[in-house]
């Protein structure tokens, strides 16, 4: 890992951006000199780490005592997308345009995207775990719902998620939200128009959590309070502090 720039920032909290090979990421630290639990956060199916929402949320939950990572994985953000990946997103807009089923198209690259996008996330957590200031529990938080299923099922390490029904989860990850036990705090948002509200309550329903939490708010897709920050990192708090 090569720490390529840093700089503290007006809460305290140390802003890192570093490459693992050829993986682009960002580390926020808070102020302190003991080792602190470790939160990864991704963004919903393709969006850059530098995506606003991702950095205030990052941001704020650092100053409450923990390290955030994120990174740019396979096909994500500023890395390459495969020509498979361009051809079904551009298909995706013109169905959507004309109002044509779109579950299939989504099915086509979010799906391998998840899986190309796991192999980047475990590599990061390896070496974000290996820094002296970093000393676990991790947990994970995030727009990329799929994402977090995978990364719940294949990393034990991970002790407890916050997921956002946002986005298309892929059958397969629907099918493996039973195999996820870890505590979840869910959050949904009434009014999605591009989530549909049952699929997002089945899902909720499907995961094998004995500890699991349901908010639900009226809105629309960015329409998340900001309180549900503060109430992530209370549930954060309960289960890796």
């Amino acid at each position: 890992m090569h720490f390529t720039s840093e700089q503290r920032l007006d809460d305290g909290v140390v802003e890192r951006a570093f490459l693992l090979g050829d993986i682009p990421g960002t580390l926020w630290t808070p102020p302190s000199t003991t080792p602190v639990p470790l939160i990864l956060m991704a963004h919903n199916n393709g969006l850059p780490q530098a995506d606003p929402r991702l950095v205030a949320r990052a941001r704020y939950t650092a100053a409450r005592g923990y390290a955030v990572g994120t990174i740019d994985a396979a096909g994500c953000g500023d890395r390459p997308r495969t020509a498979a990946e361009e051809q079904a997103r551009a298909e995706l807009r013109r169905a959507m345009r004309a109002g044509e089923p779109v579950d299939e198209i989504f099915e086509s690259f979010i799906g391998p995207m998840v899986e190309n996008a796991v192999p980047d996330w475990l590599t990061t957590l390896d070496a974000l775990l290996a820094l002296p200031e970093i000393g676990g529990p991790v947990g994970y938080s995030g727009g990329w719902t799929a994402l977090g299923i995978r990364l719940a099922v294949a990393e034990p390490r991970i002790a407890a998620a916050g997921l956002f029904a946002g986005g298309y989860v892929p059958r397969a990850q629907r099918e493996e939200a039973r195999q996820v036990t870890i505590p979840l705090l869910f959050l949904l948002q009434w009014d999605d128009g591009g989530n549909p509200r049952q699929r997002a309550l089945d899902l909720f329903d499907s995961f094998g959590s004995k500890e699991k939490t349901l908010h639900a708010n009226l809105g629309g897709h960015t329409g998340t309070p900001a309180f549900e920050l503060e109430d992530g990192c209370r549930f954060l708090d309960r289960h890796l502090k």
